[in-house]
């Protein structure tokens, strides 16, 4: 009897794929920036007076541009003499190829993963040295509300942890419901283009760091978490950010937007630990995945083998005028 070892993949940050249809091909995005408010000389007007109708005011567009695609390949070799001995017959030669092509399909979802992880730590790295003013610094201001002198290890001892997490939670809903306000903050404003943004709920994700979350369910028990906030967002617990060995932290040589409306990159790695959270606009990140296909080769008559190929075509991008802040644990 042959066991054949098969447990499909599912990909993590499914919230960030977006349809090829409406993405896959973006080569432009225009946003309108608000003009200023005119006195209305209705009530100025004199005997012999008269107002011009056809003042020509245009509109104040932003256009910012996303180009290049990324592609990727995988394949595998199926040798026709092996398998004439490998296997009891046409059943267990089916459940072979099944792993193989099961493996291969784990591959390509953890792709789509990675694509996920690489687009977050750019943004988040990318607001951080770009955008600063977004970076929620949740024990600075602990200590100022508080007058307490924390840090990031001493807010997690017992004493200390229960108290500032709930006022976290309530910080983090706050900072939540700010982004349902119309307003030029929560993100770069490139000069002379200044975007009004607004992010209702229901185009909100929040993703927080899993094992901070499962240390509240387990040692705060208040539901802090549990609440109708996290049920209006599209919420998702983190793992890791980056890399499993250093799950809260990221390093990254981020890509990011000026307010001149260039893009520019830092000359080293930026290193930022302590990640509680990130919460963006359903349009500030995002990847699609197309141009999929796969085929096999003709049968190698001298090598006696073929192979079967996958391709598909991976585009992912970042939008820094769209609403995001970071959440810090320092």
């Amino acid at each position: 009897r042959t066991v054949f070892s098969i447990r499909p993949y599912s990909a993590k940050f499914k919230g960030l794929e977006m349809g090829s249809e409406l993405w896959g091909n973006i080569v432009r995005k225009l946003n309108i920036a608000d003009s200023a408010w005119e006195e209305d000389d209705r009530l100025k007007l004199e005997d012999g007076e008269s107002v011009d109708m056809y003042v020509v005011k245009k509109p104040n567009v932003l256009q910012t541009n996303y180009y290049g695609a990324n592609v990727y390949s995988r394949h595998y070799t199926i040798f026709r003499d092996q398998l004439n001995s490998a296997f009891s017959g046409p059943d267990e030669f089916g459940r072979f190829l099944t792993m193989v092509t099961s493996n291969v399909q784990d591959q390509i979802e953890q792709v789509r993963e990675t694509i996920a992880r690489t687009i977050i730590s750019n943004f988040v790295t990318g607001k951080y040295v770009g955008d600063s003013t977004n970076v929620i610094h949740l024990v600075t201001e602990y200590n100022a509300v508080t007058g307490g002198e924390y840090t990031t290890t001493t807010i997690q001892q017992p004493a200390n942890w229960p108290n500032f997490i709930k006022w976290a939670a309530a910080r983090i809903e706050t900072l939540s419901d700010y982004r349902t306000e119309r307003t030029v903050n929560y993100h770069i404003n490139v000069t002379g283009k200044v975007i009004t943004r607004h992010t209702p709920k229901k185009e909100q994700k929040v993703y927080l760091y899993k094992p901070l979350v499962n240390r509240i369910d387990s040692e705060v028990r208040s539901g802090v978490f549990h609440n109708e906030f996290l049920k209006l967002v599209d919420f998702e617990p983190v793992q890791f950010w980056q890399s499993i060995e250093y799950p809260d932290a990221m390093q990254t040589v981020p890509i990011y937007l000026q307010a001149d409306g260039t893009l520019t990159s830092p000359e080293l790695p930026v290193s930022l630990p302590n990640i509680f959270g990130v919460i963006f606009d359903e349009e500030a990140m995002g990847y699609t995945i197309g141009s999929t296909w796969a085929a096999a080769t003709p049968f190698n008559a001298r090598g006696g083998y073929s192979n079967m190929w996958y391709h598909f075509t991976g585009r992912y991008f970042n939008d820094f005028t769209e609403n995001g802040i970071v959440l810090l644990l320092d």
